[in-house]
């Protein structure tokens, strides 16, 4: 199944790949997206949280040399860069790249004034994190993400290939038939580095001004601009 995927046949491809292996289909799917894809048409945005580390991990094992992007706001919690060091030394092959936004902080709130993400989380998002991304994959024929069915009903819908309308190509999403348990026996039984605000009642880690530790019931996304009635920073809708 070398073919290229293209808006006209992404459900169909998407359709064929088997989930009862051990890796719920995750593996399948990569070994096909970097048998698809150039290393130079693909990139892994990663947010460095417990889905990412293990999607690194998988990503590793097929492609040692990927190229995976974050996307740094000057906004992340200090446990971030933390993870993201452990990840950077435990698989030295990976290129990761920290993309950081046009405006700096302080031109920012020149521009759109101070503590935007409080006045204006979306704009905030647009500046710091969709236009970061729209120039990472602009290049790009695909991009990678880790969302997850369970994670909230936004992202129920999710398939292994989707047509991305925003960023004009496809995004493919190896983990949506894993549950919060797999991804935690996956990051323990590998020994993998996480964000240790995960052991603090943050399971969706963005932003430390919009981001907040939630009970352990509902739906995952529940810290994330708390109050706002926001639940995505605009990456992965439309």
């Amino acid at each position: 199944m070398n073919q290229k995927i293209t808006y006209e046949n992404w459900k169909e491809i998407s359709s064929t790949f088997e989930v009862d292996d051990d890796s719920r289909g995750a593996t399948v799917v990569l070994e096909w997206a970097y048998r698809v894809y150039d290393s130079d048409e693909i990139i892994y945005a990663s947010s460095f949280g417990a889905e990412a580390v293990v999607l690194i991990d998988l990503i590793q094992e097929v492609k040692p040399d990927a190229k995976i992007v974050f996307l740094d706001t000057d906004l992340h919690f200090p446990e971030t860069y933390k993870v993201i060091e452990q990840i950077e030394e435990r698989y030295p092959k990976l290129q990761i790249e920290k993309r950081k936004p046009q405006l700096t902080l302080e031109q920012q709130a020149a521009a759109h004034g101070t503590v935007l993400w409080k006045r204006d989380p979306g704009k905030c998002c647009q500046i710091r994190k969709v236009e970061p991304l729209r120039e990472a994959l602009t290049p790009k024929k695909a991009w990678i993400s880790g969302l997850r069915r369970e994670q909230s009903p936004t992202r129920a819908a999710t398939n292994f290939l989707n047509q991305d309308d925003k960023f004009q190509n496809i995004k493919i999403c190896p983990l949506i038939h894993w549950t919060w348990g797999d991804v935690w026996n996956h990051i323990r039984s590998r020994g993998l580095p996480y964000n240790e605000l995960h052991d603090h009642g943050y399971p969706s880690i963005g932003c430390f001004p919009c981001t907040q530790a939630v009970g352990a019931e509902g739906d995952s996304r529940a810290g994330r601009w708390a109050g706002s009635g926001k639940t995505e920073c605009g990456l992965h809708t439309n």
